[in-house]
């Protein structure tokens, strides 16, 4: 289960990883919001990609209407799954558990720029047999659990605002990498067992195809987050994982 300790080393790994806890049916308080109303409510998702559309257009020199909408959705879904599958990659490498991050139950805080703030469920981690559990079972209950859960539904009301879901796949292959490899700096012992069972998830759908891999972890997405977009006048401005890269492919 998730306990005291388990959170202490999540929050070793970095901010991306770090989690807080909540009791079962506890009424969030402010500035605590269920993460439900990302879907449930299309104002708060459209307030979240106003607010990075015209972050995105502070730090390119320009106006909020010259980025396009689409743009600042995508980046805004990339926070947003970057911060769930983090967690998640990270309890089932170390501990390996199905660390749970529903929508209904996890919170988050409204914050901008970098890891909001995340809670989850006090106990919300099921036990899937412990450290002897197979990378080959994990990657099946994230990729149903995770992947098939809040990770697609936020995706489904994302894709609403002109996103392709190419685009948004290719996000959530690019956020397991980053996370495998924020794991793999932070503490190598975990290298291959973070390698594994992200390998496995890019192998089976949906993530088939959306990226190639290597065995010593270099990474190529297969499409664009569309941030590059938000500077256009900006020669080079593409992630280093990014399909537009000039770096040779893994």
């Amino acid at each position: 289960m998730l306990t005291d300790a388990l959170v202490g080393d999540l929050a070793a790994f970095g901010p991306f990883f770090a989690v807080q806890t909540h009791h079962r049916g506890s009424i969030p308080p402010e500035p605590w919001h269920a993460m439900n109303e990302l879907v449930d409510n299309p104002d708060v998702l459209m307030d979240r990609v106003a607010a990075v559309r015209s972050r995105l257009a502070t730090a390119g020199g320009q106006a909020p209407e010259s980025v396009e909408l689409r743009v600042a959705a995508s980046v805004t879904y990339l926070g947003l799954v970057a911060r769930l599958v983090s967690p998640a990659l990270a309890v089932a490498v170390t501990s390996g558990e199905l660390l749970q991050v529903d929508l209904d139950s996890t919170r988050w805080q409204r914050v901008l720029g970098g890891a909001f703030p995340l809670s989850v469920q006090r106990g919300a981690a099921a036990d899937a047999s412990g450290h002897d559990v197979s990378p080959e079972c994990l990657a099946g209950l994230l990729a149903r659990h995770v992947l098939d859960g809040p990770v697609r539904d936020l995706l489904e009301v994302t894709r609403t605002l002109s996103v392709s879901p190419q685009v948004l796949w290719g996000n959530v292959a690019s956020a397991l990498n980053g996370a495998a490899s924020m794991i793999a700096a932070s503490q190598p012992a975990w290298t291959n067992r973070a390698r594994v069972i992200t390998s496995l998830l890019l192998d089976q759908p949906p993530l088939r195809d959306t990226a190639t891999a290597s065995a010593d972890g270099r990474f190529r997405r297969r499409s664009c987050c569309l941030i590059y977009r938000a500077a256009p006048n900006v020669a080079g401005v593409v992630c280093g994982d990014c399909v537009l890269s000039s770096d040779p492919p893994p």
